[in-house]
């Protein structure tokens, strides 16, 4: 029942809303149809205030007719609208035809009239405003179109026009952005225009007008940038580097780099930018970034502009090496010199030129300039060392003839390692600058490896020299060793005469050299040292004629003073950061001379196996020379040879307890030990390799004291010089 009833009224509900429906359909479509009549009569009378207007109406009433396209009436309006917009857009576009030629100011409307006609472009569809735009910005370049001699009436010519027009062009819209899509549309023109004069230079261009150009294309640039909001280029990078290599009290070279790498974070964003090129220039907000826009088709030209920075750099380099006084400024806290700190000056100017021009290939050509430039200089220290030198060093580094160096010739060359040092940290100082500003594309081959390693050979081969300079004011010393008549001392006595010439060479020169040169280089000259001085002193025993056992004694004496002198070397060059490490070597090293000394000093029949213990790698030639050190005749010799050879199994190789004791003087052992221990007739031979250390040791350890009386007062019976243990020793 109650369906039956609603039946009916379901039915007047629908009725109700289909003639709502139509009847409000009806009425839209009566107030298109006006408004489609009216807006024909305002385009007709080019009425664009209100035609403008209309428009938005008339477009709003068409969508409602969407679902209604089909309609005959509603296609017939649509192409009528259609019509009429396309009229409006005629009207607009030959109404601005006029703007520019000189009518404006005969017609005093005419300004607000196609003010007024803005409004209709902005009302019609996206594409009218964007062509009405494109044809302005053409039609005001035409005068552009011929080709200007310079660079810098191009963009004088552009700023005039724009600071001439800009109260006419105050009609446009501040979105449609005019000046700024003018000026992208006068930017493309010129490049193009450039780039044509550039490629078809039969010469060389001159550097000085290319640059000029360059520069004056950039500062337009950044005039674009920071009047359209594009950004500026980055001043602050030039500034910062200026502060590459510089030291001060307060700041360390990382410090500085710190400080420049905050501010080129700030910037690498716009770099970026710059790379895009595929943007959309001519959609408001696209972003566009004015950097570059011209001034990158200067990019393959400036060869020159390179040549001529490598020809200025190489010219000033050789300046500077021949006006350098290898001398620094007494209480000089660095000890650098001048040259080095003038010629990263001068590759600071020539990168804040470059920056200023270019971040992309030139910049990077340029940092190649500055690796030859900075390798020359290497080459210029190098050369300024003393050639020449003898000894273990310089047989392993093949250099030929002596060194003599003087006092000053030593701090020179200080100066050359704390310059190469200089040199190696700024450089990769300038490198990590030259990466943080150059295109990202070129900044991983940014590198200062090769440079770095040229000047840490520099310092190595400084180094060396120091080394074969002493080693050179060694040589009389050495001679002298081997003129002193060992074979017919009659006591053992103070020091001798070459040893106090050794504390003297190295008096003068190492107090100096250790307030020159850093602890790092100074440790390495010391290990140097110690591996020539060393080898050398036990060389040198060989040479002597023939070693009695009272000579024996007395350059055991003189070993454990040269030992001692060299131990104090670091107190010496005040550095002692190293001397832990420093004392072993030369303990080490002049153990090998104490060992020889000791096989020298044994009894004959027990040298081959004192020999074999002390000095396990030893050669028998080498041990026939001890034979003529100790003064045996060939007759006698050959049978401890023969001996030497067939080799004794008793004695083994030493172990490291064994070695270390070779090194080292154990405790004395007593007045009974002594002599049972080390007399063949009562021991028999030589049971073990410990008996033969301990017999070596005994028979040095007096002669490791600095003068007679404190020799005899180590031996057993200090009182009874003759029938002392150690007396007994060698009497046996």
């Amino acid at each position: 029942m109650v369906q039956e009833i609603c039946r009916d009224i379901k039915k007047l509900d629908f009725a109700k809303k289909h003639i709502t429906t139509t009847i409000t359909a009806l009425h839209r479509l009566t107030m298109l149809v006006s408004a489609v009549e009216q807006l024909q009569i305002m385009a007709s009378k080019r009425q664009y205030k209100e035609a403008a207007a209309q428009l938005e109406a008339v477009n709003q009433l068409c969508s409602h007719f969407e679902a209604y396209r089909d309609i005959p009436k509603i296609t017939e309006l649509r192409e009528k609208f259609k019509n009429i917009k396309q009229i409006l857009k005629s009207h607009v576009f030959s109404d601005f035809s006029s703007l520019g030629t000189g009518k404006e100011s005969e017609e005093t409307n005419l300004l607000q009239h196609l003010s007024d006609a803005c409004l209709v472009v902005d009302a019609l569809e996206p594409s009218v405003r964007e062509e009405l735009v494109n044809n302005f910005c053409s039609r005001e370049l035409t005068s552009y179109e011929q080709i200007f001699e310079g660079a810098e009436r191009r963009y004088a010519w552009i700023k005039r026009r724009m600071r001439t027009n800009e109260e006419i062009w105050k009609i446009f819209p501040t979105s449609w952005l005019v000046p700024y899509r003018l000026c992208i549309q006068f930017c493309k023109k010129t490049r193009k225009q450039l780039e044509g004069i550039l490629d078809n230079m039969k010469e060389k261009p001159d550097v000085a007008t290319l640059l000029m150009a360059l520069q004056r294309t950039i500062e337009f640039e950044d005039e674009l940038a920071e009047k359209f909001g594009g950004g500026t280029q980055s001043r602050e990078i030039g500034n910062e580097i200026e502060e590459i290599g510089r030291q001060s009290n307060s700041q360390s070279a990382s410090d500085v780099r710190k400080k420049y790498e905050k501010k080129l974070a700030a910037h690498q964003g716009s770099e970026n930018e710059e790379k895009d090129g595929n943007k959309d220039l001519s959609a408001p907000g696209a972003g566009f970034n004015f950097h570059g826009i011209i001034s990158s088709c200067f990019e393959p030209h400036l060869t020159v502009y390179i040549e001529l920075e490598e020809k200025t750099l190489m010219e000033n380099l050789e300046k500077l090496v021949q006006e350098e006084t290898w001398d620094v400024e007494e209480g000089s806290q660095n000890n650098v010199l001048s040259s080095s700190m003038q010629l990263f000056l001068i590759i600071k100017r020539s990168l804040k030129r470059c920056s200023a021009l270019t971040k992309s290939q030139t910049l990077y050509n340029l940092f190649k300039v500055f690796q030859r430039v900075l390798k020359a200089y290497a080459t210029k220290l190098f050369a300024r060392l003393p050639k020449g030198g003898t000894g273990i060093v310089a047989a392993a580094t093949g250099m030929d003839g002596q060194i003599k160096t003087s006092d000053r010739d030593e701090r020179v060359i200080c100066y050359i390692v704390n310059s190469a040092e200089y040199c190696h940290k700024t450089s990769g100082e300038l490198a990590e600058s030259v990466a943080k500003i150059i295109d990202t594309q070129y900044a991983d081959q940014v590198d200062m490896s090769e440079v770095q390693d040229e000047f840490s050979a520099v310092i190595t081969k400084s180094l060396v020299t120091l080394v074969h300079g002493l080693e050179t004011k060694f040589d009389a010393e050495m001679a002298a060793m081997t003129r002193v008549p060992w074979g017919t001392l009659e006591s053992v006595g103070d020091q001798s005469g070459y040893v106090n010439g050794i504390n003297m060479i190295l008096s003068s020169s190492i107090p100096a050299l250790g307030s020159l040169l850093s602890p790092i280089y100074f440790q390495f000259f010391l290990d140097k040292l110690a591996s020539s001085l060393g080898p050398r002193f036990y060389l040198n025993i060989f040479k002597c004629k023939q070693i009695s056992e009272t000579g024996a004694q007395q350059m055991l004496l003189d070993t454990q003073a040269v030992k001692t002198i060299l131990l104090e070397i670091p107190s010496l060059g005040r550095q002692t950061s190293g001397a832990a490490g420093y004392s072993k070597f030369v303990s080490r090293e002049m153990s090998k001379a104490e060992a020889l000394l000791k096989v020298i000093l044994s009894p004959v029949d027990s040298v081959a196996d004192t020999y074999r213990a002390l000095l396990p790698e030893g050669t028998p030639m080498e041990f026939q020379r001890i034979l003529e050190l100790k003064g045996l005749k060939k007759s006698d010799q050959q049978s401890i040879l023969d001996d030497f050879n067939k080799g004794s199994p008793a004695i083994s190789q030493p172990s490291g307890a064994a070695a270390a004791g070779s090194q080292t003087m154990p405790q004395a052992p007593s007045a009974t030990a002594v002599p049972a221990m080390l007399n063949p007739a009562a021991a028999g031979f030589i049971a073990s390799r410990e008996d033969v250390l301990t017999r070596a040791a005994a028979l040095g350890r007096g002669a490791a004291t600095t003068g007679f009386k404190r020799f005899l007062a180590l031996t057993e019976a200090a009182k009874d010089r003759k029938d002392g243990p150690f007396r007994k020793l060698f009497n046996a």
